[in-house]
């Protein structure tokens, strides 16, 4: 009988109807030492792109989970955390805004720290490829919202690139509410309280224009952030 040998890092790529960008994400990637779980939980041809993908990249441990009902970005996240085998996990955006060696480079932080979150607002960070001005001034309110409300002191809680020890996220995935935008925000709010040491590292990232975030979503999310806060006891 032969066994898997474990990888060092699970990486969930949540992926909403993305068969149109995912092919470019897995070109991009020469090589990672850990498994790829891609969740897929739309009404396109994701999955079977992403099943392509791993039957010809032997060189990747890819796993594909389906789901045939929304999950929403948070609960996507949750399904592939809880899914991951190996000791360090994070999850990243199917776009490619943040290329696989910036995700292995967060890895290796969490030799000194519990999780580590990628900031496009810190020092030393490098953006490829800005958002509109608008966006901008968008994300800088939602992070002051996000300091009024939750005592979070870092600069950018919504970059999709985040890594954790496993045992970490393992102790507050359930006690999870939110399953939509605001799910970052819960999350790091949980580790927080749990006594976890999440530090923000600068990151290359690139601004992909075809936004899964629409207004509506923005709504849905400060009423999720005030339900978290208000609607339901501290832990």
């Amino acid at each position: 009988m032969t066994t898997t040998p474990e990888r060092k890092y699970s990486l969930v790529i949540p992926a909403y109807n993305e068969e149109d960008r995912i092919s470019p994400l897995f070109d991009a990637i020469t090589g990672f030492d850990g498994e790829l779980i891609v969740v897929c939980d739309g009404t396109d041809g994701t999955a079977d792109v992403v099943d392509r993908i791993a039957t010809r990249r032997q060189d990747l441990t890819i796993r594909c989970l389906r789901f045939d009902h929304r999950l929403g970005k948070g609960g996507g996240v949750i399904a592939g955390l809880m899914a991951a085998r190996s000791p360090l996990a994070g999850y990243c955006d199917a776009d490619g805004s943040t290329s696989i060696d910036e995700m292995k480079r967060l890895f290796l932080t969490l030799s000194t720290a519990d999780g580590a979150i990628g900031s496009r607002w810190v020092s030393g960070s490098t953006l490829k490829v800005r958002q509109s001005v608008l966006r901008q001034l968008e994300s800088r309110a939602f992070n002051l919202l996000i300091r009024i409300l939750f005592g979070l002191a870092y600069h950018d809680t919504q970059c999709g690139a985040k890594v954790f020890k496993k045992s970490a996220i393992d102790a507050v995935l359930p006690k999870m509410i939110s399953r939509g935008f605001e799910f970052d925000v819960e999350l790091l709010w949980r580790l927080r309280t749990a006594g976890c040491r999440v530090v923000e590292v600068p990151i290359a990232w690139k601004n992909k224009e075809d936004s899964r975030v629409q207004k509506r979503d923005m709504i849905r999310m400060l009423a999720g952030l005030f339900t978290i806060r208000f609607g339901f006891r501290q832990p």
